[in-house]
């Protein structure tokens, strides 16, 4: 969502439009080159509800291979940095002038079934006794069409599986887990968040999307992760920091470092112009087009003490982005970055094209074990360069994605809790791509050998 060749302040963000009053009725899921369904009615948030088999921590710390079928999810941050565009992680809706703010009132901690021992590689998926019931948390900050559209949805299901909103205050050490699922929208945001959910994946809770490849995620690493995929992605460089925390004496705590850069030869190999973005942010903060080496500096010098990516600028013809729920169901939508608004337009997109980019993204997700996330592709003569796939809180407002768009994250958001609940996928195990890893040391060793 950052390298689409505008600057960020360009245009606005938007504001809430006017709510509806009833909840869109069920869609069917929208394919490629089929006409658009007319949109349901905005719906009215409603208010909110209320409201945690221990093993080495070794096997807690990544994402199992994904299991077919098996669906997963993001959200947007707590506030709308200006300029930040439509659609990006950082889009928020704050709740439209005039509607009551649902209260949440306070929940008792505890209480919840007592969770199956965690599933060994070669047992089955645990299935949910009859009559059990299974609780879906979901951690959020200010967005409101989705939040009370998912609960619903859910708790309107005979499924034996029940939503709510998570509650949280002090937590201890050894409480025990309460909900199967959470569903986690903000923590990137909330620290506290972040800490607490990586205690609910040691007791066995699903964590969507997992704590620990989401702390270690950034853009360079996405980079490599995708050339290692043999995907399509523009070239990226990572930089020095401009600047350093006091206590870091250059001449001294540096050595490490090459000084100066050639920034001459890495323009030379990036090419003009170039995308400067912050390597950890997301919403179009610290993102620049530079269209020379002066702009480059110029932005560089003023970045101070975040860690930047330099990164080939796409001149694309057409620009997809895909919402990706659960490691298997992709909706490529196209996106119109100059006006930052979603078109429902099932037919731009060539049936050969539409595949490769579902298969590009699908691979993406899986590898970074992401049960939610965005991926953003530009097409320049027929090949889709991801530009951008670290968006593990997606936005999912309705006025962004539009009705049409909404409807279908709702019910595939609905369909990864309950199944996630009902057969529980644990987060012990590898990162999807360490196998990568693994290979390349197989390879290398015959080679070796050879």
């Amino acid at each position: 969502m950052d390298n689409d060749g505008r600057t960020p302040g360009d245009g606005d963000a938007g504001a809430p439009k006017k709510k509806g009053s009833t909840r869109a009725k069920k869609t069917a899921t929208p394919r490629r080159g089929s006409a658009a369904a007319a949109p349901p009615p905005v719906p009215t948030p409603p208010a909110a509800a209320g409201d945690v088999a221990p093993a080495g921590i070794e096997t807690f710390i990544g994402e199992p291979a994904p299991v077919p079928g098996a669906e997963q999810s993001a959200a947007p941050t707590t506030a709308v940095p200006a300029g930040a565009p439509v659609g990006s992680v950082q889009n928020v809706r704050a709740p439209v002038p005039g509607a009551d703010v649902p209260s949440r009132p306070p929940v008792a901690r505890g209480g919840g079934p007592t969770p199956p021992a965690p599933p060994t590689a070669s047992a089955a998926p645990a299935v949910v006794a009859r009559g059990e019931t299974r609780k879906v948390g979901l951690l959020v900050g200010r967005e409101w069409s989705f939040p009370p559209e998912f609960i619903e949805a859910v708790n309107g299901r005979d499924e034996g599986v029940t939503a709510e909103f998570v509650k949280l205050g002090a937590e201890h050490m050894d409480d025990p887990r309460g909900y199967a699922v959470i569903i986690d929208r903000i923590s990137h945001e909330v620290p506290f968040y972040r800490t607490w959910l990586k205690h609910a994946v040691l007791q066995g809770t699903t964590v969507v999307n997992n704590p620990f490849m989401w702390s270690a995620d950034d853009k360079f690493f996405g980079a490599s992760l995708i050339t290692k995929l043999g995907l399509a992605s523009p070239k990226t460089a990572v930089l020095p920091n401009k600047s350093y925390i006091p206590g870091i004496v250059p001449s001294e705590s540096l050595r490490n470092l090459k000084y100066p850069l050639d920034w001459k030869a890495l323009v030379e190999w990036v090419g003009l112009p170039c995308i400067l973005k912050d390597a950890h942010g997301g919403g179009w903060k610290e993102v620049y087009v530079c269209r020379s080496l002066e702009e480059l500096l110029h932005h560089y010098d003023n970045s101070g003490l975040l860690t930047m990516v330099v990164q080939e600028f796409i001149q694309w013809e057409q620009f997809v982005r895909c919402l990706c729920v659960g490691q298997d169901e992709i909706l490529p939508m196209k996106y119109d970055p100059k006006e930052r608004r979603y078109l429902v337009e099932h037919e731009h997109l060539a049936p050969a094209l539409g595949e490769r980019i579902e298969r590009d993204a699908r691979a993406i997700v899986r590898a970074l074990g992401y049960d939610m996330n965005s991926i953003e592709f530009a097409v320049r003569g027929g090949v889709p360069y991801a530009i951008d796939f670290m968006n593990p809180a997606p936005d999912m407002d309705i006025y962004s994605l539009t009705p049409h768009y909404f409807e279908w994250a709702v019910e595939k958001m609905t369909d990864m809790a309950i199944r996630l609940a009902k057969s529980p996928r644990g987060q012990a195990g590898a990162l999807g791509w360490s196998a990568l890893f693994t290979a390349n040391r197989a390879t290398a060793g015959a080679g070796r050998a050879g």
